[in-house]
């Protein structure tokens, strides 16, 4: 593989996206409202209304009962406003969590080809003296790597806003557990994968930015999913689901990234122009 051509054209596209307002603000909201708006909320919610916002956020006990037996337990001994902060900050929190990585590779993604082909810049790329192969590694790399290195910046501000408004209530430092370290280090990685490598393949095939980014869209739909699972007490995000939930979304990569190589064209892309 060209791994020197590789870089150069991620760095290209990095610094496309740094230029590109389009690109940047989704990529500094959303993460600002998951990772710090809503948790503070919760929090100074906690701290102000203490027992009674506790009560009126509903009943926990569905949950816990999804929950082992010993970590029940544990948790359901806490006071109400330390149960629904744990609950909520350390359990509920945790699948929205992946929407940052899986949306900031869908946005870099949804800007790959068909940013390209917007900006005149395609028919150059195209042309450049790199196999079909080393063309999408790069594509994917890049936008791989920012989704990865912004995920991290996001888990740690956001451990560092849940303990911060959590200590008055909690008097410790409770953040992160087992299950929120493999979730970053194993599943967030995955999930990001799995956001670009559906979002190249479809950029390859539509004209626009936002046409790419709003069908690659649809790969947030199981992150829903995992999110209405643990309101409804089916699951929760222990260590076990967290790394067994990693392996399959890893087996899906492998797929998207095969059937992304399988069809890609850089002949349909020139004639396309």
């Amino acid at each position: 593989m060209n791994w020197r051509g590789i870089k150069a054209v991620m760095l290209k596209d990095l610094r496309v996206v740094y230029r590109s307002k389009m690109v940047m603000l989704p990529l500094i909201i959303v993460p600002v409202i998951l990772q710090v708006i809503m948790p503070a909320a919760f929090g100074l919610a906690a701290i102000f209304a203490g027992d009674a916002f506790a009560r009126e956020t509903g009943d926990f006990a569905q949950m816990l009962t999804a929950m082992p037996g010993p970590l029940a337990d544990r948790l359901a001994s806490l006071p109400p406003d330390q149960l629904m902060l744990t609950l909520t900050l350390v359990y509920m929190f945790a699948p929205l969590f992946l929407i940052v990585p899986l949306m900031v590779s869908s946005v870099i993604a949804a800007d790959s080809f068909v940013g390209e082909r917007e900006r005149k810049t395609l028919e150059a790329l195209l042309y450049a003296p790199l196999s079909d192969r080393d063309l999408l590694v790069a594509k994917m790399l890049g936008a791989w790597v920012a989704a990865t290195g912004v995920g991290l910046a996001a888990f740690v501000l956001y451990a560092l806003v849940v303990n911060g408004v959590g200590w008055p209530v909690m008097g410790r430092i409770f953040f992160p557990n087992l299950a929120w370290v493999i979730l970053v280090l194993w599943v967030a990685p995955a999930v990001a994968g799995l956001g670009l490598g559906a979002t190249v393949i479809i950029s390859t095939r539509v004209n626009t930015f936002q046409e790419a980014y709003q069908i690659g869209g649809i790969v947030v739909v199981p992150i829903v999913g995992l999110i209405l699972g643990q309101l409804a007490g089916v699951f929760y995000f222990g260590p076990a689901l967290t790394f067994g939930l990693g392996l399959v979304v890893w087996a899906v990569d492998a797929v998207v990234l095969w059937i992304g190589v399988r069809t890609f064209d850089r002949d349909a892309l020139l004639a396309r122009l």
